[in-house]
């Protein structure tokens, strides 16, 4: 799936087509997408098709393209302080973009089948939180993720307000996935090879849209050869924050807010200009095509002026590069505010550690 957008030399590009061609359509959305560079989520030797509009698949491991999951975000329509089950949550890439609009009130559960995938999740998890300044500008709901297969909840787990799942569903399981949403709440899947999307209105009511054609491999149905019995997914139960991990989060919070008002107060509120590409022209011969009686010659005729047309042409040329090169550098990586400012509170060194996560970068 996917190829509905030119490919991407970074991230950024890589949005910037995407809300071109309108699969990315609301703020919140794409500061999710920019935040997280999908790059991170591949293995080394893949990461050169990170930016095209490609699904990728390695083993156990798969990534859907970016217009399947932006597609997904904006139908999600995700607000902070909601509930989020994600089956089938491979990579967590998905997962960690929610979370970024979930908030630190809001609950992020996700069930994966392979519990190789799910070491991978948690080590990308744990990447993102370790190193990544974007953590820092939002307040995150992390993820929590079970191994088991998704069609074996146990009956009496709590019900969500958001629910995606990642791969084929059955018509036959259509009802149970209905059943994991609370009144009010969104489920989008694949269903009968649609992205289908489904509100809950009432305790026996749904609106049903479908969203576009797409083509998922089948959920994989539980196989109980082995024991005979069932082998129930119990989902974590939702943690009540403690009171320090409140006042941490308040802390961050009133902090963010200065730096805003005092960057506004600076006169560097707007956002960063968008990047330009400059693309230099390349100037190519012209072969001049000579009739002579019923024959005709392809050939070059030169002038006087050919040779120091050339060299200037060449002049030119590397002029222009030398112009550009400032350019094309990369830009210095953002300044992290809230850590400085954080870094600067007269507090002692493990309080702001403990501000900062204690994050390594």
């Amino acid at each position: 799936m996917g190829g509905a957008v030119s490919a991407g030399e970074d991230n950024d590009e890589l949005i910037d087509n995407l809300k071109e061609a309108q699969y990315i359509r609301t703020e919140l959305v794409e500061q999710a997408f920019r935040a997280i560079d999908r790059a991170d989520y591949y293995l080394e030797e893949f990461k050169d098709n990170a930016y095209k509009d490609l699904a990728w698949k390695h083993g156990n491991i798969h990534l859907s393209a970016p217009c399947i999951y932006s597609e997904v975000m904006e139908a999600l329509d995700l607000q902070p302080g909601l509930s989020f089950l994600n089956l089938g949550s491979g990579t967590g890439y998905l997962s960690s973009m929610v979370g970024l609009i979930l908030g630190p009130f809001g609950v992020n559960h996700g069930v994966e089948l392979h519990s190789d995938v799910i070491e991978y999740a948690k080590q990308k998890l744990d990447f993102f939180i370790k190193t990544s300044d974007s953590f820092d500008k939002f307040e995150f709901c992390e993820p929590s993720f079970v191994t088991g297969n998704c069609l074996e909840i146990s009956p009496d787990c709590t019900q969500y307000d958001r629910v995606y799942c990642g791969a084929g569903v059955q018509k036959e399981h259509e009802d149970y996935m209905k059943n994991l949403l609370k009144v009010g709440g969104i489920l989008v899947m694949p269903l009968e090879e649609k992205l289908t999307k489904i509100t809950r209105t009432g305790p026996s009511a749904w609106e049903t849209k479908k969203i576009l054609a797409v083509s998922f491999a089948p959920l994989i149905q539980p196989n109980h050869a082995d024991s005979g019995k069932s082998r129930l997914v119990h989902l974590p139960p939702v943690a009540v924050r403690s009171l320090q991990d409140l006042a941490r989060i308040a802390i961050r919070g009133t902090i963010k807010k200065i730096i805003h008002q005092e960057t506004m107060r600076n006169g560097n509120g707007l956002k960063n200009p968008p990047r330009f590409k400059r693309r230099r022209v390349r100037r190519r011969r012209m072969e001049t095509i000579v009739f002579l009686d019923k024959e005709v010659f392809a050939s070059r005729i030169s002038s006087p002026s050919d040779d120091n047309n050339n060299s200037e042409d060449i002049e030119e040329e590397r002029h222009e590069e030398e112009e550009t090169k400032p350019s094309e550098l990369k830009p210095d990586p953002p300044v992290n505010f809230l850590r400085e400012k954080v870094l600067s509170l007269p507090l002692p060194d493990p309080l702001k550690y403990y501000l900062l996560y204690y994050r390594e970068k």
